[in-house]
């Protein structure tokens, strides 16, 4: 039976340049065993070294966060304001949906992006249109950031988005649409219950 190796590492933010170049090559080094026959049946899953199934289990074990109604008014307000600021040509889609990245950063190049219906939560917004609002500045930020759609890449999306968040409330919202959503998608392998959780 395989053996199941955890690493934990206890982070300081002063210290993130280092971390971010010492997990980058933990990574490679993961990904290189993953790949090597001999090490093949040790390395059950490259993922959780950066936490996936942890994140995952967050979001499917948690109970639905309350929000207060003025927190749900400021998210959709500042969401409004970002929309805005798009600049872009949006299209709603019941159907088209990006494979990857590379194809969504083609199409906003091109000052075009398509948003599809099933890529977004409408249950905590009055109206669906937040959720398409969400979805468009979401989309953009993975853009600006260079980002895939990986944990890693939802990571950095988030990062750039919560900067701009004019609320740890709103922050909060984000982390669990934007991260802890998207661990329990790459865990399940399909969209999970929409919810927002406050773990």
């Amino acid at each position: 039976m395989p053996l199941a190796f955890v690493w934990v590492i206890g982070i300081a933010y002063s210290l993130k340049a280092f971390v971010d170049r010492a997990l980058a090559v933990v990574r490679e080094t993961v990904d290189r065993m993953a790949q090597d026959p001999q090490w093949q049946s040790w390395i059950l899953d490259t993922r959780e070294l950066f936490g996936v199934e942890t994140l995952a289990k967050l979001y499917l074990e948690s109970k639905p966060a309350r929000i207060s109604d003025e927190a749900i008014a400021d998210l959709c307000d500042w969401l409004m304001s970002e929309f805005q600021q798009l600049p872009l040509n949006l299209q709603f889609s019941d159907y088209q949906r990006y494979s990857n990245a590379e194809e969504m950063f083609a199409d906003i190049e091109q000052n075009q992006l398509w948003v599809s219906a099933d890529t977004y939560d409408t249950s905590i917004f009055p109206n669906p249109i937040y959720g398409f609002f969400f979805q468009a500045v979401h989309d953009y930020d993975h853009y600006l950031t260079k980002s895939d759609f990986s944990l890693e890449g939802e990571i950095a999306a988030y990062n750039a988005t919560a900067k701009r968040a004019p609320s740890l409330e709103i922050q909060k919202i984000l982390y669990s649409e934007i991260v802890l959503r998207s661990a329990a998608y790459l865990h399940l392998g399909h969209a999970p219950t929409p919810m927002v959780v406050f773990p």
